[in-house]
């Protein structure tokens, strides 16, 4: 049989960095055997499930460029990959277990359910309820007949033991001692999460089940489900939890959880998938920067590490700067145009375009996220307001205004306002005023951009023009005067 394998995120909230990389390793898996990707929306959870959350999802996975074969807004052989419209299916299945004596009607009530569970506790019994309330069949259709409710639990075979070989953990085993005769159908004849998950695996063929290790003790259920069901389970891969730097499990204390946070904050999308690739997947040769292609070549769940994997923005920051440096020059350029323009709120003339296009690879060479681009070429495209924490660092400086009015002073003698000459120039200021760089060139860059970050300051100086440019020493040397 051919591989098969899904995501099913729930739409509940916006997509997690830890699907996102269950997504990742499923879909790098798939493509590396030929194999088929599917996304299945999981959103029995109609109270909390909403259409926003939804659209992030599918908008998340595109960023990202995972692709999947079959599932929502693709289609597919399965019909329908929205668990909220399988409802009929979920019911039949439950009634076929109950008619085949693998399930049946729970009339236990919460506190019969928390008395047996205290009780067990007490005595050092696990607390995995053992359907001691179950009723004859006789008595189950009696009572329901009289409208009373009841939810459908499986019966969990006892004594006994779930065995299976997971592709990261290796052997694993549950005595069912441990696991509940859980629920697989609630008294409104919803389904749980374990009913609907299983029957959809098996009537979609999924052939390995790749997902978080916070589901490894949902897994005897789901191979007891399958089995039930006359099905051969799936295999299993459960991937190591993403922890913060501070080694517990990852949340918004640690940043942002969101993906798609992150392709707001100015990442690259081959960025994000080679970070989180690496976090819990070895590559081989020790490699970090990893392109897509090379990813679905080496993939195999083997290389998949059994130990937490921990994210660290510092080092996606940095991954993300080394990609943008990667990007060729034309395709740096038209990455960044729009967003300097929806930074200004107009579009560029021309001549903007080119002088963009001469700066662009200056900034290209020092940024780490896109969202740093715009701000930082700002200036040579609008009028600069200055920053107040630039300007008490450096224009609150002695020496500030003295480097500010020489500079001008040089640069209105210029005829030739290129590069060479204005850096010829300005070294020469230095030199007449006995200015180290740090202290002549720092105040001529906050006069000239407003801030003490942005491009080389030579390039800059010609890309403003020679009128620009004094005008801006002029108006900085005033500003400097009213306030000392």
């Amino acid at each position: 049989m051919s591989v098969r394998v899904r995501i099913a995120p729930s739409p509940t909230g916006y997509l997690h960095v830890g699907t996102a990389r269950a997504a990742l390793y499923n879909y790098l898996f798939a493509r590396h055997h030929n194999g088929v990707f599917i996304l299945r929306s999981d959103d029995t959870d109609t109270e909390r499930s909403t259409q926003e959350f939804s659209d992030d999802i599918v908008a998340s996975m595109r960023w990202l460029g995972l692709e999947w074969d079959e599932g929502i807004i693709v289609g597919g052989p399965h019909e329908t990959y929205r668990q909220s419209e399988r409802l009929g299916r979920y019911q039949e299945v439950a009634a076929g277990l109950v008619e085949a004596g693998k399930a049946y009607y729970s009339f236990a009530t919460p506190e019969q359910l928390e008395t047996f569970r205290n009780e067990a506790r007490r005595e050092g019994m696990s607390p995995a309820y053992d359907g001691r309330y179950k009723v004859s069949p006789a008595e189950a259709e009696e009572r329901l007949r009289t409208g009373e409710s009841a939810t459908v639990r499986f019966a969990v075979p006892r004594p006994g033991e779930t065995v299976f070989e997971d592709v990261v953990r290796d052997e694993v085993r549950f005595d069912h001692v441990q696991v509940d005769d859980f629920v697989i159908l609630r008294s409104n004849g919803t389904p749980t999460y374990h009913l609907a998950s299983t029957v959809d695996d098996v009537d979609f063929e999924i052939t390995h089940v790749i997902r978080g290790e916070d589901l490894l003790s949902s897994t005897p259920k789901h191979i007891l489900l399958t089995e039930a069901m006359g099905a051969e389970p799936p295999t299993y891969a459960h991937l190591p939890l993403l922890m913060g730097p501070d080694g517990k499990k990852l949340s918004k204390r640690h940043g942002h959880t969101a993906l798609a946070a992150y392709r707001d904050a100015g990442y690259l999308a081959d960025a994000v998938v080679n970070y989180l690739a690496l976090l819990g997947w070895n590559p081989g040769d020790d490699d970090t920067v990893v392109d897509r292609a090379a990813m679905i070549e080496r993939f195999e769940l083997d290389r998949v590490s059994k130990n937490p994997a921990i994210f660290d923005a510092v080092k996606l920051e940095w991954m993300n700067g080394v990609y943008i440096r990667g990007m060729n020059a034309d395709a740096f350029i038209a990455t960044v145009t729009p967003l300097v323009e929806e930074d200004l709120g107009r579009a560029l003339t021309a001549d903007e375009r080119a002088v963009l296009a001469e700066m662009a690879p200056l900034v290209q060479e020092r940024a780490k996220k896109l969202t740093e681009i715009a701000p930082q070429m700002r200036f040579l495209f609008a009028e600069i307001s200055y920053d107040e924490t630039s300007w008490q660092k450096v224009m609150a400086k002695p020496d500030a205004g003295r480097a500010i009015r020489s500079a001008r002073e040089v640069l209105a003698r210029l005829d030739d306002f290129s590069t060479n000459s204005v850096e010829h120039a300005l070294r020469g200021m230095l030199e007449t005023e006995d200015l180290n760089p740090r202290k002549g060139f720092q105040p001529l860059r906050v006069a000239l951009s407003g801030s003490s970050v942005s491009p080389p300051l030579f390039e800059s100086v010609a890309a403003l023009g020679k009128d620009r440019t004094l005008a801006r020493l002029d108006a900085a040397a005033v500003a400097i005067d009213a306030a000392s």
